[in-house]
């Protein structure tokens, strides 16, 4: 299992000082860090829409993260937050797409 953010002041940090890159229903913060493994936090606003809606693009994120996690850089904090798009279209949205657009973000060929 991965190692997730908790604390609101590890959050502000990322945001504050790691970088970022846009894709169309996801935002990416990163930055590297000091420990031997990877973090990462899931971010969906009220913005994107109710507790349901909110809680399946988490889970999308989750599952492209258990997915892909060895092709992902080492010693790094990930926050992916959720754009309102996704909100939008998550009744209809497909893993597929979410898969898709975290490829390119991430930069990872399949």
């Amino acid at each position: 299992m991965f190692h997730t953010i908790k604390s609101q002041d590890n959050f502000q940090n990322i945001y504050k000082t790691g970088k970022k890159i846009y894709g169309t229903y996801s935002l990416l913060f990163y930055k590297e860090n000091q420990m031997n493994h990877n973090q990462y936090g899931f971010v969906a606003s009220k913005k994107i829409g109710n507790a349901v809606c909110r809680n399946r693009i988490k889970r999308l994120f989750r599952e492209f993260i258990k997915q892909n996690e060895i092709l992902l850089p080492k010693f790094t904090t990930f926050i992916l937050v959720a754009k309102k798009k996704s909100g939008e279209e998550i009744k209809t949205i497909k893993y597929e797409q979410i898969e898709k657009d975290l490829y390119k973000i991430f930069k990872i060929k399949k």
